[in-house]
């Protein structure tokens, strides 16, 4: 009887430490999450079975009101976070939106400034270098050929003038020759005349 009133202490006392110690272990290995409390809820609950043979799993009200507290804490947080995540999201396409702007804003002026660079302005108007050069070079040309044309039509005309001079001084010489020849011939005949009268004069 003495080792029974020992032992019996001895004996509720390892089983104290027992359950405390896999209860420890419980809650130390238990899974924080929906699935995980409502899985630790179920493990805690007991049977009850009613008169008519169904059966009934009893959860303790404490339970229950903790797993419904932890899910609407865990909406809430699901909830500001949708909240804080579309907030960013907007902000995030505003800011991308006036970076796309700028981002255009700058490569207009960029191909301005490449067609300013490659571009002369010619009589106010902005053309390509290669156009310019075109442009000049036929200017050039043309001016070249519009000078040939007026070389040979200097020499041509220079030539015609020197024929007409060389014409004109031939011409001359003729008409010389012929004025002299019609003088010598029109003083012979002036002499002969001379002479006839005399002759009928004696």
């Amino acid at each position: 009887m003495k080792h029974l009133r020992v032992l019996l202490p001895l004996a509720l006392l390892v089983t104290f430490f027992s359950s405390y110690a896999q209860e420890e272990e419980t809650s130390e290995n238990s899974d924080m999450t929906i699935k995980g409390q409502f899985e630790e809820m179920e493990r805690k609950s007991t049977n009850y079975r009613s008169g008519n043979g169904v059966p009934y799993e009893v959860i303790r009200l404490s339970s229950l009101n903790e797993v419904k507290s932890n899910i609407f804490d865990t909406i809430n947080t699901a909830y500001k976070s949708i909240k804080d995540l579309s907030a960013t999201i907007t902000g995030n396409e505003a800011q991308i939106e006036d970076l796309n702007t700028k981002l255009q804003d700058t490569t207009n002026k960029l191909n301005t400034v490449t067609e300013e660079k490659d571009s002369i302005s010619f009589f106010g108007a902005l053309i390509s270098k290669g156009t310019y050069n075109f442009i000049l070079w036929s200017i050039i040309f043309a001016l070249l050929l519009f000078l040939l044309f007026f070389i040979y039509r200097f020499r041509n005309s220079n030539f015609l003038t020197h024929q007409a001079k060389s014409a004109l001084t031939d011409l001359e010489k003729e008409y010389e020759d012929h004025r002299r020849r019609a003088l010598e011939r029109e003083q012979k005949i002036s002499r002969q005349l001379q002479d006839e009268l005399n002759k009928q004069k004696k």
